[in-house]
């Protein structure tokens, strides 16, 4: 989507577009498919809508008509041994102390209050120092757990939640206001009706962008006119001479073509790790479950699932078909071992976590395992270290922009808006006619 984002924001101010996209398909880690009859997303299913830009795009791309909002926003966390009403928080950090405790979920000793950290830590010492580890693990552990895919003990406090780090030294207080501030803005996520799977194809219906699928590109050289890019098996490099670039790849693939022209960026990039995830759709007929949106797992709970959406809950429009849809989130950073199972094994172990959360269970009537080897970018300590590192790099080089989920988020609109970023520099920079 960081690449469709920039290649719209130049397309509209007039610029012909070609984007090589090495799969077969476009949309990265958007995307739809047939369970059980239904066309369902088995990639993100819901966009951050306290954030501009995935609506704005929506709305530049005319699909303003299918944006709707969840049904229930009620989620609940499975730990000791049951489901507990999740009760209110910024990240993690309780904004009802009294919530917390009647829930059962964690105990909080009582909170420290301590000066803002003056280099980058982790989440966790952050956390732990202030509010003790039970608070980490059973809230803030499950709830990064389903963005990143990472762990506390790596994961970035300015980089990953800086809604933490800027609560400031008294977290409850802070938290309580912030939650009652927050809650009066709106709904806090957006999806499409039909799935937001379909964002992709209606960015690239803009005219202006010519897609090229299947066409890796093999190396990206600076020339005397602009810019030469290598396409293609090794067996038949096809060469396009282009003005300018944008390069919207995972980090260790930008790593790879930037390693000539920005050498520095190139070496910061090939630091950032990526965690791999499953997620397992089942649609069943005649399902009973508990109301609510779904759960989260602490890792700490030994379970094989990390989180349940049931979509069926969540959206009106996949309720509408009165089937039972549930998601399974399935394997965070270094759990490499975890996604070797075979696809009816993950599907057999997560169903076996869903009956134990929920209780009976009918087999599913159909499943699908879509598996996102290498998908999410860890933002370790120092991360933004290193983006710094990368953007000071590419700034130096005419003609050449990254964008992407590696950067400065990992969200829907924050990679709409690292893309349109990119295009922007670019414009501004007189590189390129618009």
């Amino acid at each position: 989507m960081a690449g469709l984002a920039a290649a719209h924001e130049l397309a509209t101010a007039g610029v012909e577009i070609v984007v090589l996209e090495g799969s077969d398909r476009l949309g990265g880690k958007l995307r739809l498919g047939e369970v059980g009859g239904l066309t369902l997303d088995l990639g993100a299913e819901s966009i951050l809508a306290r954030r501009p830009e995935g609506l704005d795009l929506i709305h530049a791309v005319g699909l303003d008509d299918m944006v709707v909002h969840p049904e229930t926003v009620t989620a609940s966390i499975w730990t000791h041994g049951a489901l507990r009403a999740m009760p209110p928080t910024v990240m993690g950090i309780p904004a009802d102390p009294a919530a917390l405790a009647a829930s059962g979920i964690a105990e909080m000793p009582d909170p420290r209050i301590l000066p803002a950290p003056g280099r980058d830590i982790s989440v966790a010492e952050f956390v732990t120092e202030r509010l003790g580890r039970d608070v980490l693990d059973r809230l803030v552990e499950p709830l990064l757990g389903g963005v990143y895919a990472g762990h506390t003990d790596q994961l970035s406090l300015r980089a990953t939640t800086p809604q933490i780090a800027a609560l400031g030294e008294d977290l409850l207080t802070a938290a309580a206001e912030n939650r009652a501030a927050a809650t009066a803005t709106g709904p806090v996520f957006a999806g499409l009706v039909g799935g937001v799977g379909q964002l992709p194809a209606a960015v690239a219906a803009t005219p202006g962008i010519q897609v090229r699928l299947d066409a890796t590109v093999r190396a990206v050289r600076r020339t005397s006119e602009g810019w030469r890019v290598s396409v293609g098996p090794t067996t038949d490099v096809q060469i396009v001479d282009v003005d300018a670039v944008v390069i919207a790849a995972p980090a260790p693939a930008s790593a790879r073509l930037l390693a000539e022209e920005a050498p520095d960026a190139a070496f910061a990039l090939a630091a950032i790790d990526y965690a791999s995830m499953a997620i397992v759709t089942f649609v069943l007929d005649d399902a009973v479950v508990p109301e609510g949106s779904g759960f989260l797992v602490p890792p700490v709970d030994g379970t094989f699932i990390k989180a349940a959406t049931v979509s069926s809950s969540k959206w009106g429009w996949i309720g509408e078909s009165g089937r039972t849809v549930i998601r399974t989130s399935v394997g965070r950073a270094g759990e490499t071992t975890l996604l070797q199972h075979d696809d009816a094994d993950l599907a057999a172990r997560a169903l076996a976590d869903l009956r134990a959360a929920f209780g009976s269970l009918p087999d599913p009537t159909d499943l699908v395992v879509q598996r996102w080897g290498g998908g999410l970018p860890q933002y370790d300590v120092g991360h933004l270290d290193r983006i710094e590192t990368v953007e000071r790099s590419v700034a130096g080089v005419p003609g050449l922009e990254v964008c992407g989920a590696a950067y400065r988020g990992v969200g829907i609109p924050a990679v709409i808006a690292s893309g349109r970023a990119a295009a922007r520099r670019l414009l501004d920079a007189g590189t390129i006619d618009s």
